[in-house]
């Protein structure tokens, strides 16, 4: 799918509706700009995190607490 829009001159531009119903944009949501070697832009929806996941491996993640992290 492509698509076109044009940037404002305070850096703005609109995602055209057929993209963000693709993407299921919606207000609010955050995009993630990506610049790849050749200079291609990727933007991608960042997706909600899973605290309850997110909390249940904390305790597994322990072992990258330790001092001599600190010194990388």
């Amino acid at each position: 799918m492509k698509s076109t829009s044009k940037l404002t001159a305070k850096g703005q531009t609109t995602i055209p509706s057929e993209i963000r119903e693709s993407l299921g944009l919606y207000e609010g949501d955050i995009l993630i700009y990506e610049i790849d070697r050749d200079k291609t832009l990727r933007v991608r929806k960042l997706e909600d995190i899973d605290l309850d996941w997110a909390h249940a491996v904390e305790a597994t993640l322990s072992e990258w607490r330790g001092s001599e992290d600190d010194d990388l």
